[in-house]
């Protein structure tokens, strides 16, 4: 008897563990998101890292057999990957994650975009002709995405479908309370003039009415330049900003050139999961950026 539900349990075990899916996310956002919606028990490979430019990733094997391996693919779309994705795709030869089906999802698709150009001149720098893809710094947006990642598990697992609903609607409930309490806090922000390196806030400033007075790129992708630095100096000096933001991933040498100049500070936000300590999950995202913001805000 002992034997035979050892053996039982061996085989619950067995098939729990086959059925879990496997997930290739392009960025840590979305793993974080995954993780929330599909269960810790998802086997989940994340590409890049906070301290890494989404823009920027080498198509590595092991990337390559990931993707190949994957029953969905999550990304943020909109061009941001534009320079690796389209590779590992090709090469990973799977057809569940290849555009059109449901194991392919770009978060992008599902939300309004902000600064989508009316031209496309690549004498501007580096232009998203669908619109600025960094998506994930309005709460709001991550809502929008989790009830399409629930509706796409459903899809490629109909018999968890109830559980993914389930944990989707807790996740909701929780998401909507913080949200709540973040638009509160972040009332007090609206107005705050700020520096950023390039255009990678902009969800953010949008979502609390921050100022984002300039950019240390004098175009999008084209790194910081001493006479455009010189620049700025000169434009804000009569109403400076009260802080120069960049990412984890972004050099930070103009930013503390110019914070001296101001003697504003110049503050790295987390920008993503991971981004810092208090980052490890989506509302640790947030709530460690605002607390960042309310230091200098008024």
């Amino acid at each position: 008897m002992l034997r035979s539900t050892i053996i039982i349990s061996l085989l619950l075990l067995t098939s729990s563990h086959a059925a879990a899916l496997t997930v290739f996310s392009c960025e840590p956002e979305w793993a974080a998101l995954v993780t929330e919606i599909a269960g810790s028990e998802s086997d989940i490979t994340t590409a890049t890292t906070a301290f890494q430019d989404p823009h920027r990733l080498q198509a590595r094997p092991s990337l390559i057999a990931a993707v190949r391996k994957a029953d969905l693919l999550i990304c943020t779309g909109a061009d941001l990957e534009v320079g690796w994705l389209p590779l590992l795709l090709r090469r990973s030869s799977n057809p569940k994650i290849q555009s059109g089906e449901p194991g392919h999802l770009l978060a992008a698709d599902f939300v309004r975009k902000l600064e989508v150009p009316a031209r496309i001149d690549r004498s501007e720098g580096d232009i998203h002709p669908l619109g600025n893809p960094h998506i994930h710094l309005n709460p709001r947006n991550i809502r929008r995405v989790a009830i399409q990642l629930a509706e796409r598990l459903a899809a490629i697992d109909p018999a968890d479908a109830g559980a993914y609903e389930k944990r989707l609607e807790a996740f909701l409930a929780r998401w909507d309370g913080a949200v709540v309490d973040w638009e509160t806090r972040g009332a007090q922000l609206a107005g705050l003039r700020l520096v950023s390196h390039h255009r990678s806030f902009s969800y953010l400033a949008d979502w609390l009415d921050l100022d984002v007075v300039a950019y240390l790129e004098p175009k999008p992708g084209i790194p910081a330049t001493t006479s455009h630095l010189a620049s700025l100096l000169e434009r804000l000096t009569h109403n400076p900003p009260a802080a120069i933001v960049r990412t984890p991933y972004t050099d930070a040498k103009p930013s503390l050139w110019l914070s001296k100049r101001f003697d504003a500070p110049a503050l790295s936000l987390p920008y993503t999961v991971g981004g810092s300590d208090a980052a490890n999950d989506l509302f640790g995202l947030y709530e460690a950026t605002l607390a960042i913001l309310e230091r200098i805000g008024p």
